[in-house]
Formats: C-alpha cells, sequence, structure tokens
C-alpha cells in the first residue's frame, strides 16, 4: 500500500492512510506527502488489528473514495458501513481468502457465508492482484472485478553492486499466520543441497514468535551453520540484501493465503534471479519472460533442484536477474500501476 501511496502522490492525488498504531513503530502523521492518522489498536484477532476509533475516524475524513482490503476483516466492514452512511464509493482489494485454524476456521467460515458478502456487495469495485486468483465467494461479483497487480518502485528497488553475503534470501513474518509461505520446505531444500555445497547460505528476513520453531527446525536437520536469520530489516535496507545474494526464493504453499507475492517483485526489481511455486500471482510471468524458475508447492526436492539449477549457471542467472528487471519495469512498476488505480478510482466516483 505504501508503494502505490507513494505514487499516486507523484502524480498529484490527495491520499490519507488511516493504519493502527503498533508498538514500536515511529509515531508518524506525515510521511513523504502522505496524509497519516495512526489508531489506537486494542489487540489482534486473526492477524487483524481491532481499532475502536476507525469508524470514527471514516465518518470525519472528507474523501471520494474509500480503498479497503481483504483479508482484514474489521476494516473491511467498518469501510463498507461507512461507505453505505456516507453515500461514498468503496474499493475493495481481494488478496486472498479469509482462512484460519482451530477456532479460527470456524469464525473464518460463518464470517465468509455472511458479512463478507455485505462488504463485496456494497464495493463499487473489487481488485485481484492476479488474473490467476480464484475464489468461491467471488462468483456472485464478476461483473465489477478488475486486474490490478501489485506493484514495486523500481527507482529504489534496483540492481547495484553489493558484497554477497548468501546465496538465497527469503523474507517473510516467522509467525503461525504465514507458515504458508513455505519456509519449512526452503531449509528442507538446503539440507538436500548442503551435500553438494557444504557453504551454501540461506538469509532468513523477517522476525515474529515462530523464529525459534525454524531455528530448531534448522538444527534437527543438521544445516544451523548454512542459515542466518537476520530478523527484521528495515525498508532502507531491503535492497541491499536483494542485491547482497544470489537468487531469491518464495516457496508458498496455499494458493487461498497467496494473493500474490510482492517480494519477488522487489527481487526481480534489483535484478535477482527468482524461484517461486505456481500458486504466486506473478509465477506465470517469471515462466515466460525466463525470469525465474517455478515449481510444485511442498517439493523440497523441486526446490533444491532449482537452486542448484541457478547456482551452478552464471549466465543464466545474469539473464534470468535481466529478465526480470525488464518486466517489472514493463508491466510492475509502482506509476504504471498508479495509473490504472487513478481511473478506477475517477470511474467509482463519478458513478456515485
Amino acid at each position: 500500500m505504501l508503494t502505490l501511496a507513494r505514487a499516486l502522490i507523484k502524480k498529484k492525488q490527495n491520499i490519507c492512510v488511516i493504519c493502527a498504531d503498533e508498538p514500536g513503530e515511529k509515531k508518524i502523521r506525515d510521511y513523504e506527502g502522505i496524509r497519516v492518522k495512526k489508531i489506537f489498536s486494542i489487540g489482534k484477532i486473526a492477524n487483524t488489528n481491532i481499532t475502536p476509533s476507525l469508524p470514527f475516524r471514516l465518518l470525519k475524513n472528507d474523501v471520494d473514495v474509500i480503498h479497503t482490503h481483504i483479508p482484514t476483516p474489521w476494516s473491511a466492514d467498518w469501510s463498507a458501513i461507512i461507505s453505505q452512511i456516507r453515500k461514498i464509493p468503496l474499493i475493495v482489494t481481494y488478496h486472498n481468502d479469509i482462512a484460519g485454524n482451530g477456532f479460527y476456521h470456524f469464525v473464518a467460515a460463518v464470517y465468509n457465508r455472511t458479512v463478507l458478502h455485505v462488504v463485496l456487495k456494497q464495493a463499487r469495485c473489487i481488485i485481484l492482484t492476479s488474473p490467476n486468483f480464484k475464489s468461491r465467494f467471488l462468483d456472485p461479483y464478476h461483473g465489477k472485478i478488475f486486474i490490478v497487480p501489485n506493484s514495486v518502485d523500481s527507482s529504489i528497488f534496483i540492481p547495484v553492486s553489493e558484497p554477497i553475503i548468501g546465496d538465497i534470501f527469503f523474507l517473510a513474518v516467522l509467525d503461525g499466520y504465514h507458515r504458508y509461505k513455505g519456509l519449512d520446505y526452503l531449509i528442507a531444500a538446503v539440507q538436500h543441497l548442503s551435500h553438494e555445497f557444504p557453504n551454501i547460505k540461506l538469509i532468513v528476513g523477517g522476525s515474529g514468535p515462530m523464529q525459534e520453531y525454524y531455528t530448531n527446525l534448522s538444527e534437527s536437520l543438521g544445516v544451523m551453520d548454512n542459515i542466518s536469520f537476520v530478523g527484521y530489516i528495515p525498508d532502507e535496507n531491503l535492497a541491499g540484501y536483494y542485491n547482497g545474494c544470489k537468487l531469491f526464493v518464495l516457496p508458498s504453499t496455499d494458493p487461498t493465503r497467496e494473493g500474490f507475492g510482492i517480494v519477488l517483485l522487489e527481487a526481480m526489481a534489483c535484478g535477482r534471479p527468482v524461484i517461486s511455486t505456481k500458486i504466486t500471482g506473478v509465477a506465470n510471468d517469471i515462466t515466460d519472460r525466463g525470469a525465474g524458475i517455478v515449481v510444485e508447492p511442498e517439493n523440497a526436492k523441486a526446490l533444491a533442484q532449482a537452486i542448484r539449477t541457478i547456482l551452478l549457471d552464471n549466465n543464466l542467472a545474469d539473464k534470468m536477474g535481466a529478465a526480470g528487471r525488464s518486466l517489472v519495469e514493463e508491466k510492475y512498476s509502482s506509476e504504471k500501476i498508479a495509473d490504472k488505480m487513478i481511473k478506477i478510482y475517477i470511474g467509482a466516483a463519478n458513478l456515485s
């Protein structure tokens, strides 16, 4: 969302972002020309901040369009309610289905059969980030679905010469909800590769309550020396990590949760070859443009073979990296995506 907001500001659009005030984050009210209103959160339910003052903020702000996202039910629900009350067009970006484990699976099932349809019915436009994404919950709303992919700021994420700090880079939140990012399988792939490449190095970016689990898994597979858990990486340092590794891997496992995979765009913008599973939103483009290798999900051996192929062929890696950068500039730059969003905003506002 920050990437899109930055691009919209450059195009002289007036943007206000309302978001939760996460503990430890900077207290900012304005960021690069973007109006930012941080509101108090009493906690999270299923990875969604509960912000009691959200409806009041939405009622007070003078806006032409409300743009919300799913799967964040609380903010999406209130956005739909305020949209109805104030007669302001609602835009919903539907990243993936709302799902959960255990008790939250039951809660998600009830929500998806009830409240979700209220939100989607209220939406003037529903945006999907990939034409390949399918959800039965969207079947009644095909007439108002638009495809607008995620984007990357290709002026920030650029190929630069950096000292190599690792062979493979992986980036995600290390919590239970994001386990579908497939780090388990990547660690297993490193174990397969460690016999041929004893010094292979995986850099894991991101922090969360499951870091200890992944550390223990690495130790049990005998590859702890091959894996470096670097923790949270500030935005300003991300490009350095992409450029400092030979390739980037996102082995996602759940098509109902992996809506796109923005990190793949960031890696390609930095000229790095990428490896993805076929469920990511950019998988077809990776294959068609030769920007990397796409494998089946939940297959550590196939993942290891793909990594091996790139590590053993520097010319292939360079060609993939160049193809990825070209793909980003042509199709996924934030400026081009901002132009598409402005047309949707104007169209929705003119219909009200």
